[in-house]
């Protein structure tokens, strides 16, 4: 059975609840519970071990061990961080908004957990199953904007601020071509429901046919990252999730070469580490959002579940840190030019690429439509790309530059 898995924990749950059957409001509270409390603590749980996968990848790109003294190859460091987060002394400015100080990192972490009750984890694993999931996901990540702000704002600090007025422009610039790349999916699944998303990305007369080899491959090229749309959609999302998240090379509200540490500068203690376990579960949403929409979900090409979910998402997050310990800091004109000049106009035309590969496959059938995508389709992407770098270069590097020597 290919969701074993998934079916057997839906069984569990069914089979606790019963035991509350003749308490309707107890078995209420136990269902409410059952659903909230393992995908809290599942997505704290994985903060913790991705924070340490990302200090020894990021030390191993940088030549150096990385966190390798608190218990095996350093696993419980996270442990460590969290005791001492908890022990430090909370030191609020004299002159800050004491209330939204400490309302900040509340409303920070809040729609990050909100946001991961709207994955489809597994078939039929979700805590808030609704018909619009999607938009719902996109409508709730966006009052991170409002959390972070309020964090500098509250603090009466002027590089807090300043972090605070720069996610404001970042997130919501980016917010716009992230969820135009998410329009062309919604668009070709007919449907804003997440589970449904997911079952569209496999070909089903390959699934269904009773031959091993096609099969396999019905369950992996059904994905919409092997469409041409859905390959270019993908970029423009994960570049657009990575400003969302404030992940590098993004992260300028909280660049400590240039205003410390942002709208992070007057927080301490567990107040600290609530606003950076918030950013964390953030990108574990948006990853988590773009592994529904491009990368099948919950699909694998052997068996279908939870298991292939959560590897698609740790690899997500892996590109994440790889790109951190590889790629320099853009400046701020670059990145707020990036969203509005280059990745907007290219997620509309995205759109209707996905149109042009909808109207073939009707007509021509699914083999037809790809060759006509990847070659039509994605080559006017390729070229609208050339022109609109070329059109958005300054003057200053169009022409050659000249170089005298002093004397």
């Amino acid at each position: 059975m290919n969701n074993y898995f998934d079916l057997k924990l839906v069984e569990l749950g069914r089979w606790i609840e019963a035991f509350f059957a003749h308490y309707p409001t107890l078995k209420l509270v136990v269902h409410l519970l059952l659903c909230t409390l393992p995908l809290a603590l599942s997505f704290m749980g994985a903060f913790a071990f991705t924070t340490w996968l990302e200090r020894k990848g990021l030390a191993r790109i940088q030549n150096r061990p990385g966190p390798n003294r608190v218990g095996l190859f350093g696993l419980l460091q996270p442990i460590a961080d969290g005791i001492k987060m908890l022990l430090k002394e909370d030191i609020v400015p004299e002159r800050s908004d004491k209330l939204f100080h400490f309302l900040a990192p509340i409303m920070l972490m809040i729609p990050a957990m909100i946001g991961v009750g709207f994955l489809p984890l597994g078939d039929g694993l979700h805590a808030l199953p609704l018909d619009s999931a999607i938009i719902f996901f996109f409508a709730i990540s966006s009052l991170n904007t409002i959390a972070v702000f309020m964090a500098g704002w509250s603090s009466r600090n002027k590089y807090s601020l300043l972090g605070g007025m720069r996610a404001v422009a970042q997130m919501i610039s980016y917010e716009i071509p992230l969820v135009l790349s998410a329009v062309a999916v919604i668009m070709m699944a007919g449907s804003l429901n997440a589970q449904e998303v997911v079952a569209s990305q496999q070909i089903s007369s390959w699934v269904g046919s009773g031959n091993i080899l096609q099969e396999f491959f019905g369950r992996i090229l059904g994905w919409n990252v092997f469409k041409p749309w859905g390959f270019a959609g993908f970029i423009f999302f994960f570049i657009a999730a990575l400003a969302e998240a404030n992940r590098s090379p993004f992260d300028l509200p909280e660049a400590d070469s240039e205003i410390i540490a942002g709208h992070l500068t007057e927080y301490s203690g567990f107040k600290y580490a609530i606003l950076f376990m918030g950013e964390y579960i953030s990108a574990f949403a948006i990853a988590g959002i773009g592994v529904t929409l491009f990368l099948g979900g919950w699909n694998g090409p052997v068996f279908a579940g939870l298991p292939w979910f959560v590897l698609k998402l740790f690899s997500l997050f892996a590109v994440m840190i790889w790109i951190r310990g590889t790629l320099p800091r853009l400046r701020v004109d670059q990145l707020m030019g990036y969203a509005w000049k280059f990745l907007f106009p290219l997620a509309i035309l995205n759109i209707f690429l996905a149109g042009f590969y909808h109207f073939l496959e009707r007509q021509w059938g699914t083999a037809i439509a790809m060759l006509a995508g990847w070659l039509f389709g994605f080559g006017a992407l390729q070229l609208a790309a050339i022109a609109l770098s070329r059109l958005n270069q300054s003057p200053t590097i169009r022409s050659k530059r000249v170089y005298q020597l002093v004397e």
